[in-house]
């Protein structure tokens, strides 16, 4: 399970494999409260290690604060994580299951950081991002306070999430060097083109989330499965991950999982190469 194979990206002077784990699913129903199995969860978690993962995503709304406990229990060696970097999100509130009201004050903000730094065990985040600006506070406002983060050494890095090219520019502009972003992209939903280019011009790392639900792409007889047939033993998803991977070298696929089996197979995309042929086609399929 070659996951070295995916490539790597530099974060912030740390070298990371760009298919990574998303944390996400590992928490209950609407992505709140515990996991139906705990001992799974954790298993998930080291087994990703194990197969060569050293970029692992999470957030606080998680939960909320679920994922994060749990990376810490089945990763933490005392000291920290070791080559594993561990990016997490803040900014968003949990009200009940599936509901993720922005919140944006300063006050909030620094309470989100300084609480994953609490729950993961370390004195500095590798990767802090922002989960969504909030529309109700002042824009200028969040980025100002988010670079306080950097400034003080709570924050590694930065990064934003759900943004558009301007929000970057305008983060940039604040002070903030933006690491990566972390946008809804995959084969089937394709509407941040625009920023993914941005960020493969820039050097950002670009973190798509979602990234195997293509959709209609993947039904029986659709472009994926006609692929498929080229690569014996492949699956869909490992198609569309791989398609991720050749699509631009800033790419950091995050699949998640609840399951270790699960984690196998998504993870099994970086032994896969498509032709251009292949790549073109996928492309052009959308």
């Amino acid at each position: 399970m070659p996951v070295a194979d995916s490539g790597t990206i530099d974060l912030g002077g740390r070298p990371v494999h760009r298919l990574g784990y998303g944390a996400m699913r590992l928490t209950g129903p609407g992505i709140w409260g515990p996991p139906r199995d705990h001992d799974e969860a954790i298993r998930v978690l080291r087994r990703s290690v194990e197969l060569g993962v050293t970029f692992i995503d999470t957030a606080d709304s998680y939960g909320p604060y679920v994922a994060e406990d749990l990376i810490r229990a089945a990763l933490h060696d005392g000291t920290g994580y070791g080559d594993v970097v561990i990016a997490t999100k803040g900014g968003l509130t949990r009200t009940g299951p599936d509901v993720w009201p922005p919140l944006g004050r300063k006050e909030y903000l620094r309470q989100c950081i300084l609480m994953s730094m609490r729950r993961l065990g370390v004195d500095q985040i590798d990767l802090w991002q922002l989960h969504r600006i909030d529309a109700r506070t002042p824009r200028d406002e969040q980025f100002a306070e988010i670079k306080s983060f950097l400034d003080e050494g709570l924050a590694r890095q930065i990064g934003l999430s759900e943004v558009d090219v301007e929000d970057v520019q305008a983060a940039q502009a604040a002070g903030i060097p933006v690491a990566s972003v972390q946008n809804r992209y995959n084969l089937g939903d394709r509407r941040a083109e625009k920023l993914l280019d941005f960020c493969t011009e820039q050097g950002i790392a670009f973190i798509p989330w979602a990234p195997v639900d293509a959709g209609s792409l993947a039904q029986p007889g659709g472009p994926l499965d006609k692929v498929a047939a080229n690569h014996p033993g492949a699956t869909t998803g490992q198609l569309a991950l791989a398609w991720l991977l050749r699509r631009s070298p800033v790419i950091v696929p995050i699949p998640g999982t609840s399951s270790v089996a699960h984690l196998e197979e998504n993870l099994g995309a970086a032994d896969i190469t498509l032709t251009d042929e292949e790549f073109q086609a996928l492309s052009d399929a959308v």
